[in-house]
Parts: structure tokens; sequence; C-alpha cells
């Protein structure tokens, strides 16, 4: 054993590693990446690890791999569950044979996802059950009992963790590789009664699963991570139930124990017998939790079914938000209002903590979406347009003075949107923006649909030969894998192509002029098309250099700024005439084609961009 600081998604991978996983398959998402990210890293030799093309595929590989007698992981994002609920939902009919965990991330807030959908709910929805650390210890103790658990009652375990958890750090005591668990595989066995689904099949082990679940109830009242921590008083009435994250808030408020506290680390199959004793004597309990009141659900019905007369509180009575992540004051608030303590002085001199500056995301200085986004609004300007944004940095192009994301739902949606606006509206000219690792994950079926139903659209993939927005990430474009294998990359150009796309060009967006020209003889084509804007990332090639701004010819027209909206660019001490951080630029040498007055000068265009891929 060995003492590290590390990040609770870091200790949640050396948790794994240390209960013999043989594989691990995902796909990137905050807050999930670093897990298998760290897997990789810190892989002792013997471990699968693959960055799958999505959260379907990533589980559908570990769940072969379970099938065999491995013990295998797969990481996700909470959106991401929603790609692999389909095998999900139904391996849970089937179960597996070595332990399998299914990594999900929770993000409440929304801090960088789409929805605080809360998997604790899709747990009880899919009847898998449900693991929900406290802590980064719990999380690296918890997912080794988690392998064991699945093994033990052949079934997936959730581990659902929130960005508190997956981000925050700990120094903990964890395990010397040697002293990793050496887990053997038996390999699959064939037996169609029990890997094929039918519905008879389907029938019987449903009815399993209840009768499983029930009795899990009282196993996990003795799960030791499932606790009751009593109140200083005897004669306390008050109890305040929590799990995750939140109980750490809820013992820093109710450090003098005036309420008896439960913490829930199962919350499906939900510990009724621990309930039941922590309610004893109880008039009222408060819950804090987020996303949704799991917990006080839970509680109302122990206590419906028993007959219990004690009045549960949390979000359903409003004294918690129905949404939004919890923060520690507001924790605080809701307790010491339930407890009748009083509120925490001010800080030393009675002066209260200045409000954070909010700062908004932008593209990156020189980032090759603003000069592809641009290229497209230069375009098409004049033209009625709609332009179907996707998950990505590219997001951001919504942002003035670009606004160039007029809709954004989730991965590969944007092709099916612009389809359908399309049908409706046909004379729209509609454009579908992808990114290089999104078109591999999820625009493939959506291109295939617009191509066989006749639809008329643009798609426009970047493609920045990265996962650029989750931390650059291998994908099949990049001709690498997770485990570092030099492989031969998947060209997107011939994938279209394949499909039956007669139109098809490659251009570098930061060529401007033949970007512009590219794009209006493109969209001018019949049926479905695409611009594939071909430039690296400038987090993993910057250029060396930055563009300059030459005062005598600056004229303060202000385009540069006022159309590009690139940090780099700046006004002058006066706020007449441009300037340009050198700090912060990249030299991609967009703002120099653009100014009319020839004013800036000195960027030097990457000159590692690939050259296009042609049949």
């Amino acid at each position: 054993m060995h003492k590290e600081f590390l990040m609770g998604n870091e200790a949640i991978a050396l948790g794994a590693l240390s209960a013999g996983v043989n594989l691990v398959a995902g796909y990137p998402g905050t807050p999930s990446t670093e897990v298998l990210q760290t897997i990789a890293k810190r892989n002792p030799g013997n471990v699968y690890v693959e960055w799958s093309v999505n959260e379907k595929a990533g589980l559908e590989v570990a769940a072969g791999a379970a099938y065999a007698g491995a013990r295998s992981l797969v990481t996700m994002k909470q959106v991401g569950l929603n790609v692999a609920s389909d095998p999900l939902m139904s391996l849970e009919y089937i179960g597996v044979k070595g332990g399998m965990v299914v990594l999900v991330a929770d993000d409440p807030g929304p801090i960088s996802s789409q929805t605080e959908q809360d998997t604790r709910t899709f747990g009880m929805f899919s009847k898998v059950p449900v693991f929900d650390p406290v802590s980064v210890r719990d999380a690296y103790e918890m997912i080794q009992e988690a392998f064991d658990f699945s093994e033990k009652y052949g079934t997936p375990v959730i581990l659902r963790a929130t960005t508190r958890i997956d981000h925050g750090y700990e120094a903990l005591e964890v395990k010397d590789p040697e002293e990793y668990r050496k887990h053997e595989i038996e390999g699959f066995v064939k037996d169609s009664s029990r890997w094929v689904i039918f519905p008879r099949l389907s029938v019987k082990n449903h009815a399993l699963i209840e009768e499983r679940n029930e009795k899990l109830k009282e196993i996990l009242s003795g799960y030791p991570r499932n606790r009751v921590i009593e109140a200083d008083q005897k004669d306390c009435r008050k109890g305040i139930a929590s799990h995750g994250a939140n109980f750490q808030y809820v013992r820093d408020v109710a450090e003098s124990r005036e309420a008896r506290l439960l913490c829930i680390a199962t919350p499906f199959p939900f510990p009724e017998g621990l309930a039941l004793s922590f309610l004893e004597g109880l008039d009222e309990v408060l819950c804090v939790e987020e996303l949704d009141p799991v917990i006080e659900r839970a509680l109302t019905y122990v206590c419906g079914k028993y007959g219990l007369h004690v009045k549960i509180r949390g979000k359903r009575t409003r004294e918690l938000p129905l949404s939004g992540e919890n923060t520690p004051d507001l924790v605080s608030r809701a307790i010491r209002d339930f407890l009748g303590l009083q509120p925490k002085s001010q800080e030393a001199g009675g002066a209260s903590r200045p409000e954070l500056l909010v700062r908004p995301p932008v593209l990156c200085a020189g980032c090759p979406h603003r000069a592809s986004f641009y290229a497209v609004k230069t375009a098409m300007k004049g033209e009625k347009t709609i332009f179907c944004g996707d998950i990505g940095c590219y997001t951001l192009g919504n942002a003035k003075p670009l606004d160039m994301c007029d809709t954004c739902l989730c991965m590969g949606a944007g092709i099916g949107i612009a389809q359908g606006v399309y049908h409706m509206e046909g004379d729209t000219k509609c454009f579908a923006f992808v990114g290089d690792s999104t078109f591999f994950a999820s625009a493939l079926p959506e291109t295939i649909n617009a191509f066989y139903n006749q639809a008329e659209l643009v798609l426009v993939v970047l493609d920045n030969s990265t996962t650029a927005m989750t931390g650059h990430q291998p994908h099949p474009g990049t001709g690498r894998t997770a485990m570092g294998q030099e492989v031969e990359k998947v060209s997107i150009e011939k994938l279209l192509r394949a499909i039956g796309l007669k139109v098809v060009e490659t251009v570098d967006p930061l060529d401007f002029s033949r970007a512009v020209e590219t794009v209006r003889r493109v969209a001018g084509s019949p049926g479905v098309k695409a611009v594939i804007f071909k430039s690296p990332c400038i987090a993993i090639s910057r250029p060396s250099g930055s563009s300059q701004v030459d005062p005598e010819k600056c004229t303060g027209c202000k385009k540069c700024i006022r159309e590009l909206g690139c940090p780099a660019l700046i006004l002058d001490g006066d706020g007449k005439k441009a300037k340009i951080d050198a700090a912060s630029c990249t030299g991609c040498t967009l703002c120099e084609q653009l100014c009319p007055a020839g004013a800036i000068f000195g960027g030097r265009k990457n000159d590692t961009v690939q050259e296009a891929d042609h049949e």
C-alpha cells in the first residue's frame, strides 16, 4: 500500500485495477473522462482498454467480456447512459457472469451537459442496482465492492458519482500494482437458454429480478456504507437523510449532531430495514439530495407501508430546490432552518464574500471552428438558412458575433433536425454541423437517413483531428487507440462517398477565400452533400508566432473584433484601434485575411494541416 493525492476519477480507476478489471471501454464525456484515461495510463499491462465510438458500443463490448467471465468496466456521463440504455435494459434481463460495473458520472448544475438527469432514478427504472459514493475514498473502495456484488448476484451494477466526487481530491491509501487482484477468466460457455433474449426468457427473468431486488433491500440494509449516525440528544425527534457529496455537506452543518443522520449509499434497491430503524421515534425528516427526490420518495413509501407518522420533507415540500446543484451554503441554510439553528456569522470584520465574475466560454483563439463558421456565414449571407449544431466545442458557435448555432439537442441530432426543417420548409438552406468524433459516434445513421429519404442539406464536418471538448481523446479518424496502438485511419470522406454522397469536399477553413467558395459551390448542389473543414485543434498542433496590428494602417473599423469574436483581438488603450494579445494569439491568420485595410500581419498559418483525403 502507498498514499496518493487523487482526483475522484483517478481513485475510481485505481479501485477498478485493484479489483482485477480485465476490460475497460467507454466514450469520453465530462465529468467521467479521467477514469478510462487513468486506467490506460496506469495499465499494469494485462487490461484491455478502448475508447469506443459511442456508449452503446462500449457497453456491449463490456457485456461481451462479462459473458466470458471477465471483470469489465464501461464509463460514460449521464447523457451517455441514454445512448447505452438499449443494451443495458436488456442486459439486466440476461445478467452477467463476470463482474460488470457501469460508471455513470452525473452532472448536477449542469456544469457541462444538456441535462440534469439523475442516474439513481434510471437504476430504479432499469432495475439495475446503484452504488452512490460519498467521497473520493468511498469511490475507491466502493467500486471494488461493486465488482464483488455484481459477480455474486449476476447483475451489472451502476456506480453513480457526481462532478464533486469525480473531480474532488483526497489523499488515500491505495494498493500497489503487485497487490492488484488477478481475476481469472473462465471463457464464454455456449448456452442459448441463458444468453439469447427471447420473450419467454424475459418473462421468467423479470420475475427473478423482482424477487432478487426485494431480497437485496434487506441485504443492503446491512451494507456498512448505508449507515445511521445517532444524534447526541437521546430524545432527538428530527432526522436528516442524504447521500453522495451532499452527505459531506450535511455532516459539516450538523457537526454537533442535533439530528439523527441517514447516509444512503445504495439508493436502489433501497435499504428498507435500515430506513425503518432510522425513522423510529422521529417526527420529521429532511432529505438533502440532488437531483431527484429519490430518498424522499423512498422514505415516504416506507412510512406509508409501515404506518409511520413521520413528516418527510425536502424537494417536494420546497425546502430544497427541484433543480440545480446543491451548494454547501444552500444545504447549510436548509438544515439550519430545519433545526432552528442560528445562521452562521459572516466572515471576520462582517464583510461578505464578493461575487465571482462570470466568464462565458468562448472558442479558443485560433480555433479552426471559428474560421469554419465564419466561412459558412459569409457564403450564405442573404440566404434563408438554418444552422443546426451539435455537442462539442463547436456549440460555442452560438455566441455572438458568430451566432451560427440555431439548434442543439444531443449528439448527432443536428442532421435529423435539419432534415425535419427541410421537409417542412423546402426553401430553407439547411446546414448540420458535427465534429469528427461525434461523426463516428452518432452521425452516420442520421446521414444515411437523410440520403435515403431524399433530404436537401449540407453536412459540415468540423474535423480538428481529436475529441477536443473532453481532453483530446483519440477516435477512429486519428489513427491511434486508447492503448497507444497506431492503426489505419478511418476516412470520413470515403465513408460519406460509400453512403452514396456525390459531393464531398475537404478544405482548410483557415484558407478563408477558398473555404467560402467551396461552401457556395457545395450548397448549390442537390441532395445531401458535405463539406469537411479539416484543420487540427490548436491545443494539439499550435502554430508558432502571432499576428500583429500595424497601428498606422489600422483604420479603427473594428471589423476583426466585431465579426470574429476572437479573444486575442482587443482594443488599444484609447479604445479606437484593434490590438492583438500576443500571449493568446496563435497566428492562424484569419483576421489578417479579413482586414480590409491590410493592417494585420505576421501570423503563420499552421503548416501541419493535413492534406485532404482523395479517392
